[in-house]
């Protein structure tokens, strides 16, 4: 249940809400997108919203990567042990991941172009969505959040600041992928281990294969539910400012230039 059903008469629209979350076209920077996209393929989709593209490149990276090895060759590398680094890639693995991984970056900044000339065309048209979603399993609404606690949230476990703006499919998504990440990786054994003052069995028990997925995973949860708190906030000032203009604000209304509103 809908405060406003579309009558699908705009061409483009700015936002959509839902009981799974809010959508919202806004301009991005490609360059930043590409970025999340090279570190780590399915990240700078996820940004765009574009969630089945960004989580068959996220689950294309995790499975390859590992198969071909290249965190483990990674870490021989930063070691400068570059002939072990070789020794351990797996090229029957490895050549699949490149194009794909090159992929990722290139489609990630063109759908970025591509996204932010629609947004500037949605807000010519200002046509009217909806600002509170009700359903049986969920309720969603605009409204001001702090980003400052979405950070927060996302910084303790990823995933629990994308809750807090009610952004479900990827807050479900991440925060599967980081038990499985901590599960394999056996980072939660190493800093019990470490609060025992055991270094030598902490190092031993980690899988740094795993570990360096982890980062990764927390850094994007922070941003983009910094980010997208951040937009709601907007979305929800923009949204207010246009409904108290239609219901409130006499047609005669003028503020004159150079003159102080009383």
């Amino acid at each position: 249940m809908d405060n406003y059903t579309s009558d699908n008469t705009a061409r483009r629209y700015t936002a959509h809400v839902s009981i799974f979350g809010t959508t919202q076209l806004f301009l991005k920077n490609p360059y930043i997108i590409a970025w999340w996209s090279a570190a780590f393929p399915g990240f700078g989709h996820m940004l765009l919203s574009k969630y089945l593209r960004g989580y068959a490149l996220f689950i294309w990276e995790v499975v390859v990567n590992i198969k071909a090895h290249v965190n483990s060759s990674m870490i021989y590398s930063f070691q400068g042990n570059i002939d072990m680094a070789k020794e351990v890639l797996d090229t029957r693995w490895l050549l699949m991941y490149i194009p794909v991984y090159l992929f990722g970056i290139w489609d990630s900044y063109r759908t970025t172009v591509d996204m932010n000339k629609i947004y500037l065309l949605a807000e010519r048209e200002e046509h009217r969505f909806n600002s509170l979603s009700l359903g049986a399993l969920e309720v969603n609404y605009l409204d001001k959040r702090n980003p400052i606690l979405s950070l927060m949230w996302s910084l303790f476990i990823p995933g629990l600041g994308h809750l807090y703006i009610n952004r479900i499919l990827t807050a479900l998504f991440v925060i599967v992928w980081l038990v499985v990440f901590y599960y394999y990786s056996h980072v939660q054994e190493a800093v019990v281990l470490l609060f025992l003052g055991k270094v030598k069995e902490a190092t031993s028990v980690i899988n740094p294969e795993w570990l360096l997925f982890i980062p990764s995973h927390y850094g994007f949860a922070s941003y983009d539910s910094y980010i997208n708190t951040v937009e709601n906030n907007k979305l929800f000032e923009k949204d207010l400012r246009k409904h108290l203009v239609e219901n409130y604000q006499s047609n005669g209304f003028k503020i004159l230039k150079g003159q102080k509103v009383k």
